[in-house]
């Protein structure tokens, strides 16, 4: 895959979507479905990456420019992520007054509706790829309870305690 056809695909991505990993169904579409440029394994050893790592949600599209093209991939991936917020920072300097209008909210709105929807539709399959034995679907529901119920925990902790326990499973041989 081109550098170029790179960058116009993850800009694509990261500028239809509005938070993290609502990009990820479209990621997941054009470098697993068509293009078959990444594995399912990859896309989500990229998330994981992302998501272990400081900084912005969304960061687990340099990861998928890396696992498709390199370092060169990565950086190319790092500037369509960035694009579509230098240009929000310019459009919102010259649409500041509008912003406040009941309008433009609940447009707003919905398209993050429609992201949180495609969020959902993406990691299924990927859920269905990783929740492989009794243990991970307990380390996977566990996860989600905490992350639902308790909303202050840092991905990160959750991550951890979920790696903690499937290495002290791995110890006792429970799976």
């Amino acid at each position: 895959m081109s550098l170029l056809l790179l960058y116009f695909l993850l800009l694509k991505a990261t500028a239809t979507s509005f938070s993290g990993v609502s990009s990820l169904p479209v990621v997941r579409d054009d470098f697993v479905v068509k293009r078959k440029a990444l594995t399912d394994l990859q896309l989500n050893a990229a998330i994981v990456v992302g998501r272990s790592t400081p900084g912005p949600v969304g960061l687990y599209v340099i990861s998928v420019g890396y696992f498709v093209r390199g370092v060169w991939g990565a950086l190319v991936a790092w500037l369509a992520m960035i694009t579509p917020a230098l240009t929000v920072i310019v459009l919102m300097h010259h649409l500041s007054r509008k912003a406040d209008h009941p309008r433009v909210r609940s447009v707003l709105q919905a398209v993050v509706i429609a992201s949180a929807g495609l969020t959902i539709a993406a990691t299924l399959p990927l859920t269905k790829d990783s929740l492989t034995s009794l243990l991970q679907i307990l380390i996977g529901l566990a996860s989600l309870v905490v992350l639902v119920v308790a909303r202050r925990v840092s991905t990160v902790w959750v991550i951890l305690g979920a790696a903690s326990a499937a290495l002290l499973a791995s110890f006792f041989h429970w799976f």
